[in-house]
């Protein structure tokens, strides 16, 4: 009986031993692979930023510091995880996926592909992570915020400005300009190109040609519109519809390429440094300032309530493509022509004098009064 019983203990022991062991290499897989939406510190957390491209200029110089800066400012322990899908879906998915294999906690995300994007959405749902659709709006149903601006205005302002522009140098009604629209896979693009079509339909202006430009490529810009240049001539052109900055550039270079001395106004958009440069030397004649520290402080500040559990209500709210109402916050966008680059991003801190009044500007710096 005596070694019956002591064969009996033996097993149970071992038993519970292997089941102890088992237990622990559970706990750790768990650790290491981890879900972001469930359990966890807040203090700690790790919150995803994935942004869509590195050719506008904007994300590396504003929204990543910005953003970055305000998440270590509320939430010392916690940790950004960052990846750009440099115009590339499948891989800002890819991104998506690894994030939320870290086990972040929220996912800001700046869509390359807003419709694409929405599996993202639902990947980071099965694991009871909020998404947060970061300045361009993604086709979800599921998405827990969307903080921007009033993107339509921004079209808008920008065809409001050309046809003032027009105007002003007395370019006569039934002249003809040309539209260097956005990215097709960008929903704000849409809604920019819509907004710059309301002020210019109607102006008496008219629209010799346009183009959607894939992923925002400023050399793509700049070679469709040599090739209008071409088909059209550089005379026939007498304003430049530009979504954005950079596409702006694109197409500024290519009628300085042609020979062009005196360039028609060109619009652009994201007030950046070379293209507020260029308003100053008279290359272009507007941009459209979207206060970036707002909008990346408060995706930041969104971030940090999400991770905490909570679920902040927006000002409004915005209907995806599909219909579905979203929580959001707004900004309002600033036209910016020479008459206000000092009251607008030089008062706002985007740019130190010194940045924007280098050498190569200093004449036209002092000349408009920035100081």
């Amino acid at each position: 009986m005596k070694k019956a019983t002591t064969r009996a203990m033996l097993g149970v022991g071992a038993l519970l031993l292997a089941i102890t062991t088992l237990a622990g290499c559970s706990n750790g897989a768990d650790a290491g692979t981890g879900s972001g939406g469930g359990g966890g510190d807040a203090s700690t957390a790790k919150i995803g930023l994935l942004l869509p491209d590195s050719v506008t200029a904007r994300y590396a110089s504003a929204d990543r510091p910005l953003f970055t800066a305000e998440v270590k400012k509320q939430c010392s322990g916690c940790s950004v995880v960052y990846a750009n899908a440099d115009g590339d879906a499948s891989k800002q998915l890819q991104q998506a996926q690894s994030m939320l294999t870290q086990g972040v906690k929220v996912l800001v995300l700046d869509p390359f592909d807003g419709e694409a994007a929405a599996s993202i959405v639902q990947q980071a749902k099965a694991k009871k992570v909020p998404v947060i659709s970061y300045d361009r709006l993604i086709n979800s149903p599921d998405l827990s915020y969307y903080i921007s601006f009033d993107n339509e205005k921004v079209g808008q302002l920008q065809g409001e400005a050309l046809v003032k522009a027009l105007k002003a140098k007395n370019v006569p009604e039934g002249s003809g300009i040309i539209m260097v629209n956005g990215s097709p896979t960008d929903n704000n693009a849409s809604q920019f190109k819509a907004g710059a079509h309301k002020a210019i339909d109607d102006s008496g202006y008219k629209v010799l040609a346009e183009y959607d430009t894939p992923g925002w490529d400023p050399a793509k810009a700049q070679d469709w519109a040599a090739g209008q240049i071409s088909k059209l001539g550089a005379d026939k052109i007498t304003g430049v519809y530009a979504a954005n900055d950079d596409t702006g550039g694109g197409v500024i270079a290519a009628l300085k390429s042609a020979g062009v001395s005196e360039l028609p106004p060109v619009t652009g958009q994201d007030a950046s440094l070379a293209g507020i440069q260029r308003i100053l030397s008279g290359e272009q004649y507007m941009t459209v300032y979207k206060a970036f520290k707002p909008e990346a402080s408060k995706a930041a500040d969104l971030a940090i309530q999400f991770a905490k559990g909570e679920t902040p209500k927006g000002d409004t709210t915005t209907k995806t493509a599909g219909g579905a109402s979203v929580q959001s916050t707004l900004l309002d966008p600033v036209a910016v022509t020479t008459d206000n680059v000092q009251d607008t991003v030089i008062k706002d801190g985007l740019y130190e004098v010194a940045q924007v009044c280098t050498s190569q500007y200093a004449s036209a710096c002092s000349k408009n009064g920035i100081e």
